[in-house]
């Protein structure tokens, strides 16, 4: 009886990248709950693309991967919450911009105390070089992997 499973049943390094990022996203999640802000998971997976000068409905849905229709249901619901906020685009008075409100930098303040306290677990449990090697490392892959970015 063997006490390791065979090589072809590990798992990939996409699912190796995404156990710990899901991980991070529930713990952050339950934080800005805590806190008393009720954001749902595709809700903060919208919110988290916002672009600190703001960001068009179009650029939010290409970089959360879903329909413009989705994205803008979304984005109807955090600015109900007052999260965000639709403002004119300066540079086309057609389009609009989404903005992140003083309400939404409260969850961003919370959210980051969070993420900030995982990562230290993380470094805790793998070491301060190996911390450095992992995010150097991804800072590469994000050269060729974040279309947005």
């Amino acid at each position: 009886m063997s006490l390791h499973p065979p090589a072809e049943s590990a798992p990939s390094t996409g699912v190796l990248l995404l156990l710990p990022y899901r991980h991070l996203e529930d713990r952050v999640l339950r934080a800005v709950a805590a806190a008393g802000h009720e954001i749902s998971l595709a809700q903060a997976r919208i919110f988290q693309r916002v672009d600190p000068d703001g960001s068009r409905l179009t650029d939010l849905a290409a970089a959360a991967q879903t329909s413009k229709q989705a994205a803008g249901f979304l984005v109807d619901e955090l600015e109900r919450s007052g999260y965000v906020v639709r403002v004119p685009d300066p540079r086309d008075g057609r389009a609009r911009l989404i903005r992140i409100t003083d309400r939404g930098r409260a969850v961003i303040a919370v959210a980051r105390v969070e993420q900030d306290r995982v990562e230290a677990e993380w470094e805790a449990h793998v070491g301060p070089r190996r911390m450095r090697e992992l995010r150097s490392t991804l800072a590469l892959l994000r050269e060729i992997t974040d279309p947005w970015g």
